[in-house]
């Protein structure tokens, strides 16, 4: 009988021996898409991905929003969508399992492989480990939440869970993602688009500071439970739990209050005091990326419209499929980097730690 953390010294995913791919082996990596809703899953597909990412009605996942996610009739509605279309559909039960009572993240587990999904993203050892030995046929990929910067973190995950997939945290620069690329027998997913995050992705406590509930457990980084909006003459001040996270004017676009992209006043400036609310948009180091041997390319906003769903995957369709067809004269359309900016948070894009010109 195995351990949660043992390793497998015989089985399938041990003798899988994945085929490695050097670095410079450009491919046309798959387009992986959110779906917060059967709407927006319906949307990603008829746009172009490749495959759409879901999650329960749950802790189990991390976007655990009232009005989002899947139930287990709505799931098997998009996948049997998505099917028909040729597309894949992946599971994300990406938070760490409450060690008192893990039972619901098996079930989880137990439900994606009922569902027959195309592959289960996940974070937590004892989930990956249950998995393995209950659903040894179930694809197995390593989600953001793992924390996983290194190759050798990922082979780790690959040896002893049997992973075929790492996404990678957005914090790497492109030397690093492709020093992971050319190390792991993994394939290698990352980030096109989307929100950034402060921190490594399944590191971050600064919301259980304000609320008790960490957002690698509850789901959410910020708990609707605590977030209050308060109307006064100066504007909208957004709480969480008490906490005065930001005041807005009373024509002023407002964001979700998290900690991390609030406005705070800081040495006589109120100002982003941890990040200001940028998107990430690697648009132009497509060519790159493929070169690396990029597995898949994701996008991030489970928690977003299924307007914004679809125009996002319109544009990187048509990027990556212009990258493959011709990578030599690969250009950013001045068209898509505006549908984009209709998108991105503050209406701003960066490269995030993909580009670090300073170091």
């Amino acid at each position: 009988m195995l351990t949660l953390g043992g390793a497998r010294s015989s089985g399938p995913f041990r003798h899988a021996n994945i085929p490695h791919r050097p670095p410079n082996a450009p491919r046309k990596p798959a387009l992986v898409c959110p779906a917060g809703s059967l709407r927006a899953l319906t949307l990603a597909v008829d746009a172009g991905a490749d495959a759409v990412y879901m999650g329960l009605k749950d802790a189990t996942n991390a976007r655990n929003f009232a009005g989002l996610n899947f139930d287990l009739a709505q799931a098997r509605d998009g996948i049997a969508y998505a099917r028909s279309r040729g597309r894949e559909v992946l599971m994300a039960l990406n938070t760490f399992a409450d060690a008192r009572a893990p039972e619901r993240w098996f079930a989880a587990v137990d439900a994606a492989a009922g569902l027959g999904i195309d592959a289960l993203i996940c974070a937590d050892t004892a989930v990956l480990a249950y998995a393995r030995d209950h659903h040894p046929d179930l694809r197995l990929h390593l989600s953001v939440q793992a924390s996983a910067t290194t190759w050798e973190a990922i082979e780790f995950y690959r040896e002893r869970y049997g992973i075929r997939r790492a996404v990678l945290p957005r914090v790497l620069t492109l030397p690093q993602v492709e020093q992971v690329c050319r190390n792991s027998a993994a394939e290698i997913e990352v980030f096109g688009f989307g929100s950034l995050c402060v921190m490594v992705e399944g590191r971050c406590a600064l919301s259980s500071y304000a609320t008790g509930q960490s957002p690698n457990t509850a789901g959410v980084c910020s708990p609707p439970s605590a977030v209050r909006w308060e109307d006064g003459a100066a504007g909208v001040s957004a709480r969480l739990n008490g906490v005065l996270i930001d005041r807005y004017a009373p024509d002023e676009p407002r964001g979700y209050p998290t900690l991390c992209k609030g406005r705070f006043d800081v040495e006589g400036a109120r100002d982003y005091a941890l990040e200001e609310p940028t998107s990430l948009n690697t648009l132009a180091l497509l060519p790159q990326l493929m070169d690396m041997g990029i597995a898949a390319i994701k996008i991030e906003g489970r928690q977003r419209s299924p307007a914004y769903v679809e125009q996002v995957t319109r544009v990187w369709r048509a990027a990556i499929d212009d990258c493959a067809a011709q990578p030599a004269r690969f250009g950013v359309q001045p068209q898509w980097t505006a549908a984009l900016g209709r998108w991105a948070e503050g209406q701003q894009h960066t490269l995030g730690a993909y580009d670090r010109p300073w170091r």
